[in-house]
C-alpha cells in the first residue's frame, strides 16, 4: 500500500534566520540534490520525513508547514503507467462534452428556456472520465460497488455518457428539465433520486450537504462491515465537489469524523477551477493552498494535481526555483485571467516575471504556451492521483485538481466570471467548440437551426463505444445506478409493542420514556433488532437512552481504549467496534447525514437499516431542514424523534430550546409524516404503522420519514383503551374522552402534552359550569390537513362525482358545539384543520418567543393552560347564548387568569 505523500516543502518558510555557514548549507543542498538524482523523489521523501522526526525527538524546533509548493504532489518519476487507450478515451470524452453542451443549449430554445449549466462539466470531464473508465465500480462488482456523489451542476455530463452507453435516447436528452411536460422522456436538472429513482443515488446540488453525506456514507459502510451485516471492505466513496462549495460551513465542518475514524475508503475530488458561481473563489489568494492546509490540519491525505504533463520539462529546467516561485506567488485572480486571454498574454504576464522563466519559453510559440494544460485536464496526472488515493491507507484522501471552468467552450466562456449563468451558445461558439473537439458535424447542420444542433453518436458498433462499454462491464456495470431490491426483513410481532400498550401503572413517565422503552423492546427482537440504528447527538442521558449503553453499546471503529470514569455504574458509557448506537457528539448536521446513510442502506447496499434519530426538537427541522430535504430526495426511510418537545414543557431552558413550531416546519417536507402523540400506546401504533409502511407488504409509498414529537414531562401513562380507534390514531384524530354530563356542548381538541390539560378542562367545565365537553386526541394535525386538502383536490378535479369527506370532518360529524383547539405550539399548528370543520373554531397556542420559567407560569402566560381552555369555551358558548353572558368574566376572576403565578397546569421538574 502507498505511504502518505509528503510533497516538496517550501524552503523559504522553513529556513528563517541568518545563514551562519553558507558553504555548509550548500553542501547539504548538494547532498539532497544528489539523493534525488540517484535514488529518486520517493527515497528523498523518506529521508526528509526521517530527519524531521529525529529533529522533533531532539527538540529541534521546525516550523510546521501545512502547504507545499504550488506543484503536483506526485512527482513525474513516480507516476504509474496509464493502462487505458488515451486516444480512444479522448474521443468519446469529446463526444460527451459536445452532447452535454448541446443538450443544455437545446433546452434554451425560445419556446422552452429551462436553463442548465454548460461550463462545470466542460471543465471537469477528465476528472469524471478517468473515474468512469478506471475506478468507479458498479453494483455488479464482486466488492459491491462504489458510491459516487456527483457534483450537481455537472449532471449534463452524466446524461451525455448515459446516452453513449445506450441508457438514454435523444428524446430523453431533449427532456432535460421538463419533468412533467416530457414525462417518460424527462431528465431532472440535478442528481435527484426521487425524480429518477433508477439512475441517481445521491442528491448533491444543495451545496455542502454532499460532502457531509459522503463522509457519513463512508462511515456507514464501515458500520455495516463492523457489525457483520455486509462486507463493504472493497467499496470506495467518491465525492466530487467545487472549490467554491468548500466555503459552505457544512463542506468543511465534519472533516474530523473522517480523520478520526480513519476512513481511507473516502475520496474527495475538489474541482479547483478557481471560480465561484459569479467570480474568483480567492482572487487575492490561492484556494488550492488554503484547502491543502485545511485538509492537512484536519488529518487528511492531500494530493494536488496542479499542472499537466507539458509543464514537466519546464519544471525540470527550473534549477533555481524561479518558475516554482512564480507559481507560488501568482494569485488565483491572475490565473483565471490568463485562461481568459491568450498564449501571448501568458508569456508576457506569467513567464515574463523573471528573465529565467522568460527564457524557458523563448522557443515556444504562443500556441504552445497556450496549450500548457492544467493538471485536472491531464488524463495521466489524474489517473496517478486516483490510483494513489485508492491505495492509500489510514486516512481519507482529498484530491485538489486545478481546471478551467468552461474548458474548450471558447473565449466567450473559458474562465469568465459569468460562465456559470451562460447557457446559450452562438453559432460561432458551437463551431469553435466543434472544431476544438473534432466533432463530425457540419456548418450547415448548425446554421440550419441554431437551437437544434445535432447530438453525436457514432453507433453502437463503433470501437470507441465498445471500449467504453467493456470498461464499464469490467468495473461492474453502469454508474450512476440506483437499485431498490433489498434483503427482506421480518417486522416485530405483537410482543414487541406490549410495553407501549400497558401504560405506566402508578408510576409517572413522560412520552420520551414511553418511546425509549418501546425502542428497547424493538431492539431486543431477535429477527429485527439488529437492523435498528439509534442515532443520538450527545444527549443520550437526557433522553433516558443511557440504558442502551451496556447492551447495544456505542459504535466506535477503534473500540474503547480508555478506562471509563463511570465504569462502576450499571449504565456505564461503553464503546465497541460492533456497537449499535451512533453517538455523533454535539453534531445535528452529522446526525442527519448518518440518518440519511442508514435510512437509504436498503438501496445503496441492499441491506435495510432502521435509523431512529433522537434530538432536541428545537434543533431538528429548524437547524438541519435542508438536510431533511436531501434525505427526502434520496428516499430515506426512518424515524425522527423530536424529544423535549413543546414551547413550555422543557422548563428552565429558555428561548433557544423552546420548540413551538417544529410540526409546521416538518409539514413542509412531503416525505415527512408528522405525529404529536399524547400517550405511549399511541406511539406504539404509530411506530408499528411506520415500519409497515416502510417495509411491510402492500405499502403504496415506502419512502417516508416519521417525525414523532415526545416530551419530558412525567404523567401517568394510561393503559390502551379496550376499544381504541386505531384508525383514528393513525389518521390523526380519535375521541379520547366523551362528555360525562349533559349540558351545553363543546369540543376540546388537543395533541401531545396538552391532552391532559384538555382532560382537566373537561372536568372543570363539568364541575364548575355544567358544560358538557368531549376531548379528542389529535395525533397529527398535519396528516389531517393533507387528507383534507386531498379531498378538496379530488372534488375540484371530479366535479360530477360525490365529494369525499375529509377524515377529520367524518370523525367530528355530529359533534356539536364550538371547538377549542390547544397545543404547546403556536396557533398555526392546529389552525391547519380549521377549514375542514363547520363548527365555530378557536385556537390557543404559544405564539412568540419562549422563555425560562415553570411550566405552570409559562402556560398561564401563553393562555394555553387548563383554565384558559375553560374560559375560551365559555366565551364561545356565551356568544351562542348557551351559558350566562357573564360567565367568561366570572371565570377569568375565579381562576386569576391574568396572574401568571396562579397557574397550576403541569408538573415541576424536567425528569423523563
Amino acid at each position: 500500500m502507498a505511504e502518505e505523500q509528503g510533497g516538496p516543502e517550501i524552503l523559504s518558510s522553513l529556513a528563517g534566520g541568518t545563514d551562519g555557514d553558507p558553504e555548509e548549507t550548500a553542501e547539504w543542498m548538494e547532498s539532497l540534490d544528489d539523493l534525488i538524482r540517484v535514488q529518486g523523489t520517493e527515497r528523498a521523501q523518506f529521508i526528509m520525513r526521517s530527519l524531521l522526526q529525529r529533529a522533533g525527538a531532539r527538540s529541534v524546533g521546525v516550523p510546521m508547514v501545512t502547504t507545499t509548493d504550488y506543484v503536483n504532489t506526485i512527482p513525474a518519476d513516480q507516476e504509474p503507467d496509464f493502462p487505458g487507450d488515451e486516444e480512444i478515451e479522448r474521443k468519446f470524452r469529446a463526444w460527451m462534452r459536445w452532447n452535454a453542451a448541446v443538450m443544455v443549449h437545446r433546452a434554451q430554445r425560445p419556446e422552452i428556456g429551462v436553463g442548465g449549466h454548460i461550463s462545470t462539466y466542460a471543465g471537469a470531464a477528465t476528472l469524471y472520465e478517468v473515474g468512469f473508465n478506471h475506478f468507479f465500480r458498479g453494483k455488479d462488482h464482486p466488492g459491491g460497488g462504489d458510491q459516487v456523489f456527483f457534483q450537481g451542476h455537472a449532471s449534463p455530463g452524466m446524461y451525455a455518457r448515459a446516452f453513449l452507453e445506450g441508457r438514454l435516447s435523444e428524446d430523453d436528452l431533449d427532456g432535460f428539465r421538463q419533468e412533467k411536460s416530457k414525462e417518460g422522456h424527462a431528465l431532472s436538472s440535478y442528481p435527484h433520486p426521487r425524480l429518477m429513482p433508477e439512475f441517481w443515488e445521491f442528491p448533491t446540488v444543495s451545496m455542502g450537504i454532499g460532502p457531509m453525506n459522503a463522509i457519513y456514507q463512508a462511515q456507514s459502510n464501515r458500520y455495516l462491515h463492523n457489525r457483520g451485516i455486509k462486507d463493504t471492505s472493497d467499496q470506495q466513496v467518491w465525492a466530487f465537489l467545487g472549490d467554491g462549495e468548500m466555503d459552505e460551513p457544512e463542506s468543511r465542518g465534519l472533516l474530523q469524523l473522517a480523520a478520526n475514524e480513519r476512513l481511507d475508503n473516502l475520496n474527495f475530488v475538489i474541482n479547483c477551477n478557481l471560480q465561484r458561481l459569479d467570480g474568483p473563489v480567492r482572487g487575492n489568494g490561492k484556494i488550492m493552498q488554503e484547502l491543502e492546509a485545511f485538509f492537512r490540519g484536519a488529518g487528511w491525505n492531500v494530493i494536488k494535481v496542479v499542472w499537466g504533463r507539458e509543464w514537466d520539462e519546464l519544471l525540470d529546467k527550473d534549477e533555481d526555483g524561479s518558475l516554482v516561485g512564480i507559481m507560488n506567488s501568482t494569485p488565483d485572480g491572475d490565473y483565471q485571467t490568463y485562461k481568459a486571454e491568450s498564449g501571448g498574454f501568458v508569456r508576457e504576464h506569467f513567464f515574463g516575471k523573471t528573465p529565467q522563466t522568460k527564457e524557458m519559453v523563448a522557443d515556444f510559440s504562443d500556441d504552445k504556451v497556450w496549450k500548457l494544460k492544467r493538471g485536472g485536464h491531464d488524463y495521466r496526472k489524474v489517473f496517478a492521483a486516483y490510483k494513489a488515493a485508492t491505495e492509500f491507507t489510514g486516512k481519507p484522501t482529498v484530491i485538489l485538481a486545478k481546471t478551467v471552468k468552461g474548458y474548450g467552450l471558447g473565449p466567450h466562456f473559458e474562465g469568465r466570471n459569468a460562465t456559470h449563468q451562460m447557457k446559450k451558445l452562438t453559432s460561432e461558439d458551437l463551431k469553435a467548440f466543434r472544431d476544438h473537439l473534432r466533432i463530425p458535424v457540419t456548418d450547415e447542420q448548425i446554421d440550419d437551426d441554431l437551437y437544434n444542433a445535432p447530438y453525436y453518436h457514432p453507433g453502437a458498433d463503433a470501437p470507441e463505444i465498445k471500449y467504453l462499454l467493456e470498461r464499464r462491464k469490467a468495473l461492474g456495470g453502469f454508474v450512476p445506478e440506483r437499485r431498490n431490491k433489498h434483503t427482506e426483513i421480518t417486522l416485530p410481532g405483537d410482543k414487541a409493542y406490549e410495553v407501549a400498550k400497558r401504560g405506566s401503572g402508578k408510576q409517572q413517565a413522560a412520552t420520551t420514556m414511553a418511546f425509549v422503552r418501546l425502542l428497547k423492546d424493538l431492539m431486543r427482537d431477535k429477527e429485527f433488532g439488529n437492523r435498528v440504528v439509534p442515532i443520538i447527538p450527545d444527549e443520550a442521558r437526557t433522553f433516558g437512552m443511557d440504558s442502551f449503553f451496556p447492551t447495544a453499546k456505542i459504535y466506535n471503529p477503534n473500540g474503547q481504549n480508555y478506562l471509563s470514569v463511570d465504569r462502576d455504574l450499571v449504565l456505564a458509557y461503553k464503546e465497541s467496534t460492533k456497537g449499535q448506537i451512533l453517538h455523533a457528539g454535539i453534531n445535528e448536521a452529522g446526525s442527519v447525514a448518518a440518518f440519511t446513510a442508514a435510512g437509504t442502506s436498503y438501496a445503496t447496499h441492499g441491506e435495510p437499516l432502521i435509523p431512529v434519530y433522537v434530538f432536541y426538537s428545537m434543533f431538528g427541522f429548524q437547524r438541519t431542514g435542508d438536510s431533511y430535504w436531501a434525505a427526502a430526495d434520496q428516499m430515506t426511510r426512518g424515524f425522527i424523534i423530536g424529544a423535549t418537545a413543546g414551547r413550555t414543557t422543557l422548563t428552565g431552558e429558555g428561548l433557544q430550546h423552546a420548540d413551538g413550531h417544529s410540526p409546521l416546519l416538518a409539514s413542509t417536507n412531503p416525505a415527512v409524516v408528522t405525529y404529536d402523540p399524547a400517550y405511549g400506546y399511541e406511539i406504539g401504533h404509530i411506530m408499528r404503522d411506520g415500519l409497515h409502511r416502510m417495509y411491510g407488504e402492500g405499502s403504496d409509498d415506502r419512502n417516508l420519514m416519521y417525525y414523532i414529537t415526545v416530551y419530558n414531562e412525567p404523567i401517568l401513562q394510561p393503559k390502551e383503551p379496550e376499544e381504541l380507534d386505531v384508525e383514528g390514531v393513525l389518521k390523526g384524530i380519535y375521541l379520547l374522552s366523551p362528555a360525562k354530563i349533559d349540558g351545553p356542548r363543546a369540543q376540546l381538541l388537543a395533541s401531545g402534552v396538552s391532552v391532559p390539560w384538555a382532560l382537566d378542562a373537561q372536568r372543570i367545565l363539568a364541575e364548575d359550569w355544567a358544560v358538557s365537553a368531549d376531548v379528542w386526541s389529535v395525533t397529527s394535525w398535519t396528516e389531517l390537513r393533507r387528507d383534507g386538502l386531498a379531498a378538496e383536490e379530488d372534488a375540484f378535479l371530479n366535479p360530477s362525482d360525490d365529494a369525499r369527506v375529509p377524515f377529520i370532518t367524518q370523525q367530528l360529524e355530529g359533534a356539536t358545539g364550538p371547538i377549542v383547539a390547544v397545543t404547546d405550539y403556536m396557533k398555526a399548528v392546529p389552525d391547519q384543520v380549521r377549514q375542514f370543520l363547520p363548527n365555530e373554531f378557536a385556537t390557543l397556542g404559544a405564539d412568540g418567543f419562549g422563555f425560562s420559567d415553570t411550566r405552570a407560569a409559562a402556560r398561564r402566560f401563553f393562555k394555553i393552560d387548563s383554565h384558559s381552555v375553560v374560559v375560551r369555551a365559555l366565551e364561545m358558548l356565551a356568544r351562542r347564548g348557551e351559558v350566562d353572558a357573564g360567565a367568561p368574566a366570572e371565570a377569568i376572576d375565579k381562576y386569576k387568569l391574568l396572574d401568571v403565578n396562579a397557574g397550576t397546569t403541569g408538573n415541576t421538574g424536567g425528569d423523563n
